[in-house]
């Protein structure tokens, strides 16, 4: 599944030709994604305006000139093509391309500035739906989301206060999205790594003055990720339809059996099954 980086990536790309953009045409070609599309989707889209083009943890946030908020999730497969009369765009830096198949064409929106935006999805797993926007913060899908990664609101202080007292490994409470909002498995590992703390350590005996470090990590590694285009997961594929190339430059992910990156460490990438995921760690420098 995208992670945030992948997912700002996608926003990024998206944000120059949808946001300020009526809506000229909405079609779907199938009656659901993963699940239903919410009733009178194509009328209530179709001449609307999107006012901002903003992401919360893994989902797209298209805010409506009439009220409601267009909230888009990526699910395993889910992409966007963007077409320009001018011919097609590639936001950001990608190592691969690929093409899509008409027949997962599911979602296309026409912009009266002549653009198209096409959703592909092979996998149907994505999914849309239309909430009105004052109710977002409430909406069971955000109520207890914890703060963005990349905002101020996540802290040291935050952080110690999540692991106060709590018997679970860090890698575990990073990927529970009431601690923090949007973190996946591949840059927590990284993130640990950089930060030198074991997954596995019950993380209230983490010493305070060892979270700025980890908090600085997190967002240095996100900050990486987004500007190389995100990670590559099976078929993943930005907002133009190519492929990421950030998993060339992981220092900890899928590296088991190399050496660990960290200046003066000696150890070896060890990969263990933790919760039904692979952690990817240093057993010298992580502690």
């Amino acid at each position: 599944m995208p992670e945030l980086p992948e997912v700002e990536t996608v926003r990024r790309g998206l944000a120059p030709v949808l946001e300020g953009a009526r809506l000229s045409r909405v079609e779907t070609r199938r009656a659901d994604l993963r699940f239903p599309f919410p009733e009178g989707f194509v009328q209530r889209l179709t001449g609307a305006t999107i006012q901002r083009l903003e992401r919360r943890a893994k989902y797209l946030m298209a805010q409506l000139d009439r009220g409601d908020t267009l909230v888009m999730h990526l699910g395993m497969s889910g992409r966007f093509e963007i077409a320009r009369p001018e011919g097609s765009t590639r936001p950001g830096e990608f190592h691969y391309a690929a093409d899509p198949d008409p027949k997962h064409a599911h979602v296309g929106i026409d912009t009266e500035a002549g653009n198209r935006v096409t959703y592909y999805d092979p996998r149907r797993f994505g999914y849309m739906e239309l909430i009105e926007t004052a109710l977002l913060p409430v909406h069971p899908w955000f109520a207890g989301l914890g703060p963005e990664p990349l905002s101020e609101h996540f802290t040291a202080q935050r952080l110690q206060h999540a692991f106060e007292g709590r018997k679970q490994g860090p890698k575990t409470l990073l990927l529970d999205q009431r601690v923090v909002a949007g973190l996946g498995n591949i840059y927590v590992c990284e993130a640990l790594n950089r930060a030198r703390i074991s997954p596995f350590k019950p993380a209230g005996k983490i010493a305070a003055r060892r979270l700025p470090p980890l908090v600085d990590a997190i967002r240095l590694v996100l900050e990486e990720a987004i500007a190389a285009g995100g990670s590559t997961l099976r078929d993943y594929a930005a907002a133009d339809g190519a492929l990421g190339y950030f998993q060339h430059r992981f220092r900890t992910y899928d590296r088991e059996g190399r050496p660990c990156a960290n200046e003066g460490c000696k150890g070896t990438i060890a990969r263990e099954v933790q919760a039904g995921r692979s952690t990817f760690f240093c057993p010298v420098c992580q502690k």
